[in-house]
């Protein structure tokens, strides 16, 4: 069992905690690296979605996780990057500005929003942002001169500089180095003052407001950046399946979102990953297990979604802090062994909850 002691304010800004985590990092990416040299072509062209997805979670993350602002909104943001890099890629502009402009588009729009959104807490938040995603999804269906409206658009493979992604390998190469940057990027952010700043009001918005935290700057720039990598999320998406349309960015997407961040554990880094994860694989769980349902069950079309709804309830309810709060505890137990003991946690719970205002 190891305790760690920090010694000094600077250890709190380290980027790994120890040797051993980075050591462990390194060969996390040693493992992600030779990925397309030994899965096959399926699990692959999954572990693509998961780090979309990723990307994606990291926005939302900071946002909601990071800066305790709810959003129902961000298949918008997804929607205004995978079309904006399909509308520009269709006009003969390079993929890595495309892919910048997505970004910047989608950080624009969200900074739009957060405007008049922003002024609003809690639920009434949640339902603003949602009526500005059914706004968004509606420009897009209705602006035919640019976006094509319902009948959607193709979207060609990305080509750098001569190179062409045209195999999944390739793909996954772009969107590893994409998600690493964005949770680096994130992580950094947390780490920032500015990071602080979200996390105090997170915690409490007088508190931060009596301490001089511009609240309103702050939490734009968490809606901005938050849009900005869903954006990019969206323009690797639109890439991924090579055809888009405004029936793809649904409400469902903005609670896929939402649920992958929560039942990855809220406020960590690793249930970004964790509930990504989750999300892609759950539809395939779902159809494994249609076959063992009675035929009224499985033939239900709102069944995904059900599950969605239970698997959050009872992670609401019985594990808040998600995936990774499992793994934690996990860990816990067997660096006390044999020492543990489950009433000791209890009590540590009961501790915790008292010593909070």
């Amino acid at each position: 069992m190891k305790f760690y002691k920090k010694t000094s304010y600077t250890e709190d800004f380290r980027l790994f905690r120890d040797g051993a985590a980075a050591f462990w990092y390194a060969l996390l990416g040693l493992a992600l690296v030779a990925a397309p040299f030994v899965l096959p072509a399926y699990y692959l062209s999954q572990l693509v979605l998961i780090g979309i997805y990723v990307v994606a979670g990291a926005g939302l993350m900071l946002l909601s996780g990071y800066c305790g602002q709810v959003s129902l909104g961000h298949a918008a943001f997804f929607a205004v990057g995978a079309f904006t890099v399909a509308v520009l890629e269709k006009h003969g502009v390079p993929f890595l500005a495309a892919f910048a402009a997505a970004g910047a588009l989608s950080a624009a729009v969200g900074f739009v929003i957060g405007l008049p959104a922003l002024r609003l807490s809690g639920l009434y938040l949640a339902i603003a942002t949602l009526a500005a995603s059914f706004i968004v999804t509606e420009v897009i269906v209705r602006w035919e001169g640019v976006t094509n409206g319902a009948s959607g658009l193709n979207v060609a493979k990305i080509r750098i500089a001569g190179w062409i992604a045209d195999s999944e390998p390739k793909l996954y190469a772009i969107v590893l180095a994409v998600a690493v940057a964005a949770m680096l990027a994130v992580r950094n952010i947390v780490r920032a003052p500015l990071g602080l700043a979200m996390m105090a009001i997170r915690d409490s918005e007088t508190a931060a407001q009596s301490m001089g935290v511009p609240l309103m700057r702050v939490k734009l720039a968490a809606f901005a950046i938050s849009a900005l990598l869903t954006g990019l999320a969206g323009a690797l998406y639109a890439h991924k399946l090579q055809f888009i349309d405004p029936d793809q960015f649904t409400i469902l997407v903005s609670i896929e979102f939402l649920v992958m961040i929560f039942i990855g554990g809220i406020g960590s880094m690793h249930g970004i990953v964790l509930g990504a994860a989750f999300v892609i694989a759950l539809p395939q769980l779902v159809a494994v297990a249609k076959d063992y349902l009675p035929a009224a069950v499985a033939q239900q079309s709102g069944l995904q979604a059900a599950v969605y709804a239970a698997v959050l309830l009872a992670f609401i309810l019985a594990e808040p802090t998600g995936l990774y709060g499992i793994w934690r505890k996990i860990k816990h137990y067997f660096s006390m062994f044999p020492f543990y003991r489950k009433g000791s946690l209890r009590r540590a719970k009961s501790f915790a909850k008292s010593e909070t205002w």
